[in-house]
């Protein structure tokens, strides 16, 4: 078989065992993104075989991927383990209660692929290899150890991290055995790979990522391979300080969202010897751009990346609402060199939007201090999500002369005050318009006492 004969998923599975392809492999991350191809809520598609199955194969004629996920919802694990869900229209759910703030691991239900929306999702999976599954490669995704542990636990990990070090590492191992039991299901119903998605690694140190993630990450890549598969150490937010951590773990592949520089990234990953994935712009390019920005956006990863070892794919789960054009313009510049080649030409000279027309508050001229938190959206982002929260259980504590609001990038004014602001990763809180902690979680005192400081210089002031 030559080259130009490859189907996608062999272009893909080359790719991912860092071989050369004839053009840069594609994965759609399509999730809740299915639901709105078909007409469905969010909610609705990710408790049904049927409708998931309807959207990937929708997702898959539209779309042309050489891949595309089961699903791409990071809560399946912690459902069955007790966690309470919240469910959204336009989002995947997200973590609700946390079961270790008051139980002990012994205590916590047995996980058990059979409960949950497992069934469901495996009956999915195995419908869709008997469709797609010759032409299009096959991705379980699964929580990686670390968020995992801290959908489990609550905020009170990093704290725990410092104070009670063995019992992070006994939540955690406990979790890498939920993830090796994750992966023999998606391995044993179709899946060609198994993506350990593992967002809130971002937050911490590379000190800490070796002394709390790596071991349990390599338990499961090594698990996964021993069992013929291929794996991905997939994180979103800003996860440059890890990069390299990640790249020695025992991965196949390391993937980024747009935080992360992709040459940067290709170096790392190159050096280690693995394949490397990302970095289209979810929101600013594929959500509220328009396809000439997707285009754009598409040449400049597939430039970056090569065709040794890359896989083009947006940074985390597709947006419910991303239009169906933007995306048809990805798979035209993956599909189509002549027109790759055509379009960059005219469209580099575009002009960036400088966003003059999003007002800021007049932060040095209120009496409150106003706390911007930049995100995703804290809805289905789960770092977003946690800062969120420590952002509001500070300006609850401190009482009244704070003010938070939620910047979401998933909107154009939420994108105007990332620009604004000089946000360059999410997710970042801002006070009184200065970025103070950027992809990084306080703690509670630390943030109380940033913004006890802010409100005293209003005072003096």
């Amino acid at each position: 078989m030559t080259n130009t004969d490859l189907t996608g998923r062999e272009i893909l599975l080359r790719a991912f065992r860092n071989e050369a392809t004839p053009r840069a492999a594609w994965i759609a991350f399509v999730g809740v993104h299915g639901g709105k191809m078909i007409g469905v809520s969010a909610a609705d598609y990710l408790q049904s075989s049927d409708l998931i199955v309807s959207g990937l194969i929708k997702a898959h004629e539209r779309y042309r991927p050489d891949g595309l996920p089961v699903v791409f919802d990071l809560q399946m694990e912690a459902e069955v383990l007790g966690c309470q869900l919240r469910w959204a229209e336009q989002t995947p759910p997200s973590v609700a209660t946390h079961p270790l703030a008051e139980l002990s691991l012994a205590e916590l239900p047995q996980f058990d692929v059979d409960k949950g929306r497992y069934p469901l999702v495996l009956e999915a999976l195995r419908t869709v290899k008997g469709r797609l599954g010759e032409s299009t490669a096959l991705y379980g995704l699964i929580t990686g150890p670390f968020t995992l542990c801290l959908h489990l636990l609550g905020t009170n990990v990093f704290l725990d991290m410092y104070q009670a070090p063995e019992k992070v590492r006994d939540i955690i191992g406990f979790c890498t055995d939920v993830c090796s039991q994750a992966a023999d299901a998606y391995l044993a119903n179709g899946a060609d790979v198994v993506a350990v998605v593992d967002p809130m690694t971002s937050q911490i140190s590379p000190e800490h990522f070796q002394e709390f993630v790596s071991d349990g990450a390599n338990r499961v890549f090594e698990h996964v391979r021993s069992r013929g598969g291929l794996s991905s150490m997939f994180v979103c937010g800003d996860a440059t300080r890890n990069l390299e951590c990640m790249c020695q773990t025992a991965c196949d592949n390391v993937s980024v969202d747009e935080n992360v520089p992709l040459d940067l990234l290709k170096e790392l990953a190159c050096k280690h010897g693995k394949s490397f994935g990302g970095n289209l712009k979810l929101t600013a390019a594929l959500l509220m751009g328009t396809p000439d920005d997707a285009k754009l956006d598409a040449i400049r990863c597939i430039e970056l990346g090569g065709t040794n070892g890359f896989i083009l794919a947006p940074g985390c789960d597709l947006p419910y609402g991303v239009p169906e054009e933007n995306l048809e313009a990805v798979a035209q510049m993956v599909h189509d060199e002549y027109e790759r080649n055509t379009a960059g030409i005219s469209l580099r000279a575009r002009a960036a939007c400088s966003y003059e027309d999003i007002v800021l508050p007049a932060y040095g001229a209120r009496d409150e201090v106003y706390v911007d938190v930049i995100t995703l959206d804290s809805a289905s982002c789960a770092p977003c999500l946690y800062m969120m929260n420590a952002a509001q259980d500070a300006a609850d504590t401190l009482g009244e002369g704070i003010v938070v609001r939620e910047r979401k990038i998933t909107t154009r004014e939420g994108v105007g005050f990332m620009t604004r602001l000089g946000v360059a990763n999410l997710p970042t809180i801002c006070i009184d318009g200065e970025p103070r902690f950027v992809s990084i979680i306080p703690d509670g005192e630390t943030l109380a006492q940033a913004l006890r400081a802010a409100r005293h210089r209003k005072t003096v002031i």
